[in-house]
């Protein structure tokens, strides 16, 4: 590869111990917080209203970790039918707190944007300008792009809001432009520093899946000022 480009072997940085070992237990917690949403959902039976939720949720958890199990108890549990014959009506929730959780799909549509784009980069080879890394963020802003358009129009804010099949088109759209648009300014500039620090670590070693964690948990802070504009303005609903 051209040694402007991020290759993964050749120019793989040395990873000191104590990250390799922060790395293995935050990727655990974060497994564990996931199983644990899993659970609740699907075994315990608090299963969303939204059904799509039910995947965002564990999702979520895989990059936020405990900060996840935290909101989906507080937001995302109080939203189940069982929950609600439990417990009667779910509280209304702020402004901010809907931006919190309106911002977990964005964030669930990017995490499966890597996912599936990273490997799809580093096996075809493909650039731009010379540099993989190009590609890997406009490949991973795609897919997450296409994600949450689907989860917008079919599962979210287009039928919520009852809007015409055309105008539902351009609202779902807009929705998942500005917020991949946003999270990508934290996450894809997060990908840069590490790319221009020379400390990108190859995609198999966990570190690689700590630091991209780190960049979700940047992106979502940084999508968070669009959702909640997205939310105000009445154009989104909140998950």
């Amino acid at each position: 590869m051209n040694m402007d480009g991020m290759d993964m072997g050749a120019m793989a940085p040395m990873i000191p111990t104590w990250l390799t070992v922060i790395s293995w237990i935050f990727v655990g917690i974060a497994i564990l917080c996931a199983v644990a949403i899993l659970y609740d959902i699907y075994g315990r039976g608090y299963r969303q209203r939204t059904s799509v939720m039910g995947a965002v949720w564990p999702i979520t958890a895989l990059y936020l970790g405990p900060l996840a199990l935290w909101a989906y108890n507080r937001w995302g549990r109080p939203r189940s039918e069982k929950w609600r014959t439990e417990h009667g009506v779910a509280p209304e929730k702020s402004l901010s707190a809907a931006a919190v959780t309106g911002g977990t799909p964005g964030g669930a549509a990017s995490a499966v944007g890597h996912v599936l784009g990273v490997p799809l980069v580093v096996v075809s080879g493909l650039t731009i300008a010379g540099l993989d890394l190009w590609a890997m963020i406009l490949v991973i802003a795609v897919i997450a792009t296409a994600l949450l358009f689907v989860f917008e129009y079919f599962f979210s804010t287009v039928p919520a809001r009852g809007l015409p099949s055309g105008k539902g088109l351009g609202v779902a759209l807009l929705i998942a432009l500005v917020t991949v648009l946003a999270f990508d300014v934290g996450m894809g500039g997060w990908m840069l520093v590490l790319h221009f620090l020379f400390f990108m670590p190859p995609p198999s070693d966990v570190t690689f899946l700590f630091l991209m964690q780190i960049g979700l948990i940047l992106g979502f802070l940084t999508g968070y000022p669009a959702v909640l504009w997205l939310v105000r303005r009445g154009i989104k609903t909140a998950a």
